[in-house]
């Protein structure tokens, strides 16, 4: 039995997200298996590094998958290359340790969000990025992402409902960057709650139009509620960017 890890990179604005669901085929997991499954004639079941939501893309979501298939990893790619949408691209296939997990082995996450910060919207990147004419504020974004970083309870940045797991997660940076009038905010921490990367952006944002102090940031981590506070922002705008072991 062989181990086979797989780096993807996927356009997610047709998909329900990642998860495969009992009902429907339009997610990424539910693609991918399915093409698996008719190459080697087994019932495939993917572990993928985590969820993403609904729109969300990745450049580099990391999966592995067992199978006693013979096939090269060459001949696996090209099979995957020809026969997946053309929105999902397997861009490397490896033979791994037995006990390689995607999801259980990964030490942390980036992720990465674009925002369009000009007059007009980009008629060619709407998909792929939030846009907003507000002039925005990256300093003071600066400053309340810094808040954010460290070891918090983000129950308050989180569409989890509470069902006793811990709502404890580490920030190890968080980095905004400004490209002519592209900007991205990257985030990595060990771990991320339902729609946690799309609410931190989405109070950064707030922050950023001036709608929100950076100083409110403390407050709204400390009140552990989520339906006081700051939207989530648009998923077209988010990408898994790298996964680290």
């Amino acid at each position: 039995m062989r181990n086979l890890k797989m780096t993807i990179q996927y356009d997610g604005s047709k998909y329900k997200g990642w998860q495969k669901q009992k009902y429907g085929e339009s997610t990424i997991q539910y693609k991918i298996e399915n093409v698996l499954s008719k190459m080697t004639g087994e019932d495939i079941q993917i572990i993928g590094c985590g969820r993403t939501d609904a729109g969300v893309h990745a450049e580099n979501y990391i999966a592995n998958f067992h199978t006693n298939s013979e096939l090269t990893v060459n001949t696996m790619l090209d099979y995957l290359y020809e026969f997946l949408p053309e929105d999902i691209v397997v861009k490397s296939i490896e033979d791994t340790a037995e006990r390689f997990h995607a999801r259980y082995n990964a030490k942390s996450k980036t992720y990465l969000y674009r925002i369009n910060n000009n007059k007009f919207r980009n008629v060619f990147t709407r998909k792929y990025a939030y846009h907003t004419d507000e002039r925005l504020n990256l300093n003071e974004m600066r400053n309340a992402a810094e808040i954010l970083i460290g070891t918090h309870d983000f129950q308050s940045f989180t569409n989890l409902k509470p069902n006793g797991k811990s709502t404890i997660k580490i920030i190890n940076y968080i980095n905004i960057l400004e490209k002519e009038d592209i900007i991205e905010i990257e985030v990595n921490g060990d771990g991320f709650l339902l729609n946690m990367v799309r609410i931190i952006v989405g109070t950064l944002l707030e922050v950023g139009k001036g709608k929100l102090k950076s100083m409110d940031i403390e407050k709204i981590l400390d009140k552990r509620k989520r339906e006081e506070y700051g939207p989530i922002a648009q998923a077209k705008g988010l990408y898994l960017k790298n996964v680290q072991y």
